[in-house]
């Protein structure tokens, strides 16, 4: 096992994954919203005080803050960063109020919102995209080849031998593509359909569960059923294609991101798993440590967090403004502004309440607070 990297090497690993891919989102909405002539009133990384910044000639102040949990585009029109509408635009002059972004169609509106979450799952896409084409990808068939002491899927009747086919319905056509389909499901029992000859079986697999350590000591509860593949082969992979696994990687992602959150509302995984700033900081930091590419790699694994997070219904987040967006399409008229105001607040509360929840949970989690 390897030690905790200093405190300056985690300090300096979480400024160098947060404060690009916040740029990188924020960048996101303020090309869309300038594309569509809405003008930018404060670009800021960071919320709070600022500590530094300037104003360009479009009168947009880019700003540097003290609170650096994220960042924000203010545009003409917004009271306030979480861009709830201004209750009084009087005194604007038409060619003032064209340039505001309450005053532009519903589509351009949504597509600035969508552009943050949207750009940082791009810029995931492209670092996986990178990986693909600089080191290619591991073909292994899905064949048993071997069990783990205790596996439960030789308990279950696999056999040295078989061939995966589908786990819970899933078509598997690589031995790479069997842990999504496992790791996130620990204690659950799948179907796994094995061709053995010509036989094509129906095996029910109890997915064991087993609580894992990385080289640093962090520990995860992941299931397993015990089984090891062939070696495979390394196989190189063109630009399209590159690409095309990005996006499947991408998914797979969020995908294993959704299946946890939905085992956290009904409890089979622990609140306790959720993670925050000072974990982001300490695992920015081992793997700034372990060298470039881990980071890298790591920091795609970020973008799609901070992409999904913010597409989620929460008002204030952006899948907060395009929930308001969808009632104002079926409505034909946008919510009354005193009830966006109070969704507003409703939703920066539920966010704080969460950001408390996992920073206590990354507090206790530190050595000192452990046995």
């Amino acid at each position: 096992m390897i030690g905790s990297p200093s405190l300056l090497t985690m300090v300096l690993g979480f400024v160098l994954v947060l404060g690009p891919l916040v740029v990188i989102h924020e960048l996101g909405h303020y090309l869309v919203g300038r594309f569509f002539g809405i003008k930018a009133e404060a670009f800021s990384v960071g919320f709070g005080k600022e500590l530094a910044g300037f104003t360009d000639k479009r009168g947009t102040r880019w700003k540097l803050s003290a609170l650096p949990l994220g960042g924000y585009v203010q545009f003409a029109g917004d009271m306030n960063p979480a861009s709830a509408p201004a209750p009084e635009q009087d005194g604007l002059t038409p060619q003032e109020r064209a340039q505001t972004f309450h005053a532009k169609p519903l589509w351009q509106r949504a597509l600035v919102v969508l552009a943050g979450p949207l750009t940082n799952l791009i810029c995931a896409v492209a670092i996986f995209a990178a990986f693909n084409l600089a080191y290619g990808r591991i073909e292994a068939t899905p064949v048993v080849q071997d069990f783990a002491p205790g596996s439960v899927a030789q308990a279950a009747g696999m056999q040295v031998g078989d061939r995966i086919v589908a786990i819970g319905g899933e078509k598997i056509s690589s031995f790479n593509e069997i842990p999504q389909y496992v790791v996130p499901y620990p204690g659950r029992i799948v179907p796994i359909a094995v061709k053995r000859g010509e036989q094509t079986l129906i095996l029910s697999v109890p997915i064991g569960s087993t609580v894992e350590k990385d080289r640093f000591g962090n520990e995860a509860r992941v299931g397993r059923i015990g089984i090891a593949g062939g070696a495979g082969k390394l196989v190189s992979v063109g630009p399209i294609e590159a690409v095309k696994l990005g996006f499947e990687q991408s998914y797979g992602i969020v995908r294993m991101m959704v299946t946890g959150i939905g085992q956290i509302f009904t409890g089979e995984r622990s609140v306790k798993e959720l993670g925050g700033p000072i974990k982001i900081a300490k695992y920015s930091g081992e793997q700034l440590s372990l060298g470039w590419l881990p980071f890298v790699y790591f920091a795609a694994l970020i973008s799609i967090n901070l992409a999904f997070i913010n597409i989620l219904p929460i008002p204030g987040l952006d899948g907060g403004h395009l929930a308001f967006y969808a009632a104002e399409a079926v409505r034909r008229k946008p919510l009354d502004l005193r009830s966006q105001e109070w969704a507003v607040r409703t939703g920066i509360a539920l966010v704080l309440t969460l950001m408390l929840i996992v920073t206590f949970n990354d507090v206790i989690s530190l050595p000192i607070f452990r046995g």
